[in-house]
């Protein structure tokens, strides 16, 4: 995988600094279900952690984000612009829209597909064309997952969280079972083996390029 350790801890003597995941998409898409898993999943290997979400218009599919951050000690829940060691995109245009956010050694995962927004619908906006080829242009370091596409071969379509979860679970130096561990408690036993299926399938990834 291409981008391995770009977003592993990194330790000055004992110390564990700072790391920053942005997870952005639109409402219905579990982006926040995402934040969460991640975030106790750090909680489970030790590390604080520190999160803030916004999702305000989630329910009519407006724009959604959740800034996880763990290490020794994590004292604010805010990302700057420019600090985010992984980017984590559910949306296509969503990840155009928080780039700036990104490191620029940092990794963007974006999930191809393309919600467009009331301002398309309407006829008012266009939506950009060919936003996958122009991310890699922006950020070469971007890495294209077809989520919802495989969510679909697990088994539910709406499991595309856990698809990105795996996905981003190979930035991150925690056993997958933890991982696993973590979704088996916080999801109904009935999506478990789904979820757990597509978490497996996005971490076994050979991510590409645009």
């Amino acid at each position: 995988m291409p981008f391995r350790n770009s977003c592993t801890s990194r330790r000055k003597g004992s110390t564990l600094e700072t790391r920053n995941i942005l997870l952005v998409g639109v409402g219905g898409q579990g982006v926040l279900l995402a934040s969460e898993i991640l975030s106790l999943g750090f909680l489970k290997a030790g590390f604080d952690v520190k999160k803030s979400e916004v999702h305000g218009m989630a329910q009519r599919g407006g724009t959604v984000s959740s800034h996880v951050r763990y290490g020794s000690k994590v004292y604010s829940p805010l990302i700057k612009k420019g600090d985010a060691d992984l980017l984590m995109a559910f949306e296509c245009l969503e990840a155009l829209r928080w780039i700036s956010f990104l490191k620029k050694e940092g990794t963007l995962l974006v999930n191809r597909q393309e919600i467009k927004p009331t301002s398309v619908t309407s006829g008012m906006m266009k939506y950009p064309e060919h936003l996958s080829e122009l991310l890699v242009k922006i950020h070469p370091r971007t890495y294209i997952i077809e989520g919802l596409e495989l969510a679909k071969k697990a088994g539910d379509a709406r499991s595309i969280n856990s698809i990105m979860v795996g996905a981003a679970s190979r930035e991150i130096s925690i056993s997958d079972s933890v991982w696993k561990e973590v979704i088996q408690e916080r999801m109904p036993n009935k999506v478990v083996p789904v979820n757990v299926r597509a978490f497996e399938m996005g971490r076994n990834l050979k991510q590409q390029g645009g």
